[in-house]
């Protein structure tokens, strides 16, 4: 699937998340780490990437991954406005919050960037809603009640739908993506930092590809 992300509007990356099923998390320390790792996602079917802003060389790493018009790249762990802009300049087409920053949010609508914030409570699916955002991170899911917490939060929030991150894994994934609620997963489970460091993106590439393979078993 190729995807000229820097022609996406919010509608256009909601849907591409939801055609993937699942979006990876990716934490990089090493800038040079960043084309390879690209590669390996596409590979293994999976052309995206949210990479987290915990290192020092999320800014740089993003932005090789952002030349290549075939991968969806956003940024996540965004909790300022200055990270924000970082990311936006870095070529960040999306941003992913582990929580609801009414400051992140609303420079993310100034810069008409796509925003995900995240939620774990009523009161902030209430907060996102009342900001326009039916899409959100549910995290840290697992920690949350995972499968059980997400099918009661969705009975009163019908139009909202969840990306859950935190816990997921290759083997509770499928009962995630069972759920109507959940847009897509979020996880880190096939680009592991440990195999990133160790440079293992055959590893990356084998375990998206079985990652695919259960979003396509689960939704056919």
């Amino acid at each position: 699937m190729v995807i000229p992300e820097h022609d996406f509007g919010m509608h256009d990356v909601i849907s591409a998340i939801a055609r993937l099923g699942i979006l990876p998390t990716v934490v990089i320390d090493d800038a040079a780490d960043a084309v390879p790792l690209g590669h390996a996602l596409k590979a293994g079917g999976l052309p995206a990437a949210e990479v987290t802003f915990r290192t020092a060389a999320a800014p740089m790493a993003l932005r090789a991954i952002a030349e290549d018009e075939e991968m969806l790249v956003g940024a996540g762990t965004v909790l300022t406005a200055q990270q924000l802009d970082g990311a936006r300049d870095a070529g960040a087409t999306f941003i992913v919050a582990p929580g609801f920053n009414p400051a992140v949010v609303e420079r993310c609508r100034d810069l008409g960037l796509v925003v995900i914030p995240g939620v774990s409570t009523p009161t902030e699916i209430e907060m996102a809603l009342n900001a326009g955002i039916d899409v959100v991170k549910f995290f840290p899911s697992e920690a949350l009640g995972g499968v059980r917490m997400l099918r009661a939060l969705s009975a009163p929030y019908t139009k909202v739908r969840f990306i859950p991150t935190g816990g997921i894994n290759s083997e509770n994934v499928a009962g995630y993506l069972s759920l109507p609620c959940v847009l897509a997963v979020g996880g880190s489970w096939m680009v592991a930092p440990e195999l990133v460091r160790a440079k293992r993106f055959d590893e990356v590439t084998r375990l998206t590809e079985h990652a695919m393979n259960i979003v396509r078993s689960v939704r056919s």
